[in-house]
């Protein structure tokens, strides 16, 4: 039996990874600082939550296959050192999952926005058809137990491809190690500028990862987006080109049809990005084998990722989304299709800085507009997270200044933020909340319960 070490088991990704691992008939240790549900609880009932929190030098031994090392861990840890010293195996996350798909065709999805959606789609389809594959996903989605599964004996390997590092001491984005057979890109549009300064330190990411596609591979990409047309134009790479862009569709009474050759198809999701996402995750089904009419029956059946324009809960008359858009790019698609989906509705729209770049002066004006699809914008953040990454305090002034939206309401407290909303008449309103963060312990049931009065 082999044995794998995790250092930071606790992270959203790594304790998936941990237990597709223990399922597959590895043997799994691993350690954190702090652990959180729903991570913790996972953790526990598969019997490998660490009998206690910190860094154990000790558990690192000669017998371990190898260690896999979390993000959440620093270069100085003691556990890495002693892996190091000891001339253990350290991976990344990355570097582990292609290490397990190196004998499969690997299909990876990615891209600045949508990878996460598109992915779940792809997911959905062909779990609906009993095409078993394996698979990394950044989601939890309804009908998987978790968001990694592997395997010996599946032919492919589906990945969610991530620009973000890989480890503490690989400073190289996760889709670099992927070599995909077959990808897609939704878009690029610069993110993360903590680590890529400029748009196009971030633009030569997607460009090295392009050359990464094997060759004779193929990439399906957003032909709406003009600087992915234009990497995908020159690239050198000799591999088969397909492009694609969103769909026509209407939307009747709060429900968007998608139109198709057989007719108008009723969809869960909604808004233009979503209908790109799912022009794209078409044309990956049919590279793995799902024909169009087998596409769109699975499909209609497609309600989303968690976190990703998620419906809460809805009343006689109001509705509640959550969704995890804290990018420009992600903001403005989300808040524009809620806008479109409920015109004859008042649409409000909570967005969350919480991420470095968001909290970055610099990088604010790229908000602009962004929240402009909705009738009423609401911008919270925590001057105590500012602190906390070591920022300089940002003006609420500059906030206005940046989104530029006529009705704009800025609160820098918790306290503040809750009491409004929690004091706010829902009655024909579509309530959209977006961000990574928590709102400051937000109390989700008691929001639920009062959408759900209207």
């Amino acid at each position: 039996m082999k044995k794998i070490h995790f250092i930071a088991i606790g992270g959203s990704a790594m304790h998936n990874l941990a237990l597709a691992l223990k399922a597959k008939g590895y043997q799994i240790s691993g350690s954190d600082d702090a652990i959180f549900e729903p991570s913790k609880s996972r953790l526990q009932n598969a019997g490998l939550l660490p009998d206690a929190m910190g860094w154990f030098s000790e558990k690192i031994t000669l017998d371990l296959e190898g260690v896999i090392l979390g993000m959440h861990a620093k270069k100085d840890n003691p556990e890495l050192l002693a892996a190091q010293e000891k001339g253990v195996p350290i991976y990344s996350y990355p570097e582990f999952l292609y290490e397990q798909s190196k004998d499969k065709t690997r299909v990876v999805i990615a891209g600045s926005h949508g990878k996460t959606s598109i992915t779940a789609m792809v997911l959905h389809v062909l779990n609906y058809h009993d095409q078993e594959v394996d698979f990394m996903v950044g989601a939890q989605l309804e009908g998987f137990d978790t968001m990694v599964h592997l395997t010996e004996h599946n032919d492919f390997m589906l990945i969610e491809g991530d620009e973000y590092l890989s480890s503490p001491i690989d400073l190289r984005p996760k889709f670099l190690w992927y070599k995909p057979h077959v990808t897609l890109i939704s878009g690029i549009a610069w993110d993360h500028i903590n680590v890529f300064p400029t748009l196009a330190d971030y633009e030569d990411q997607f460009k090295q990862y392009i050359d990464t596609i094997v060759p004779g591979g193929a990439i399906v990409y957003n032909q709406e987006d003009p600087v992915l047309t234009r990497l995908v134009a020159t690239t050198q790479n000799t591999i088969r080109k397909q492009s694609y862009q969103k769909p026509e569709a209407v939307i009747e009474e709060g429900v968007t049809y998608l139109q198709t050759d057989e007719g108008d198809l009723p969809l869960s999701v909604f808004g233009d990005h979503n209908l790109a996402n799912l022009a794209g995750a078409k044309w990956i089904c049919q590279l793995m084998g799902v024909d169009e009419m087998d596409f769109f029956e699975a499909i209609e059946s497609f309600k989303g990722a968690s976190k990703r324009l998620e419906k809460m809960v809805t009343g006689k008359t109001a509705h509640l989304f959550k969704d995890f858009a804290h990018a420009p790019s992600k903001v403005l698609a989300t808040a524009q299709a809620v806008g479109r989906q409920f015109e004859e509705f008042n649409t409000i729209g909570c967005l969350e800085l919480h991420t470095y770049s968001s909290l970055d002066p610099v990088f604010l004006p790229q908000y602009k507009h962004s929240l402009n699809g909705l009738d009423e914008a609401i911008v919270f953040f925590d001057p105590e997270a500012l602190k906390i990454k070591g920022r300089a305090p940002i003006a609420v002034e500059d906030i206005s200044t940046a989104f530029d939206h006529p009705n704009l309401t800025v609160f820098t407290t918790p306290a503040e933020l809750h009491q409004y909303l929690f004091q706010k008449e829902y009655s024909r309103t579509a309530l959209l909340m977006m961000s990574s963060g928590n709102y400051g312990s937000l109390d989700w049931e008691k929001l639920s319960e009062l959408i759900v009065s209207f």
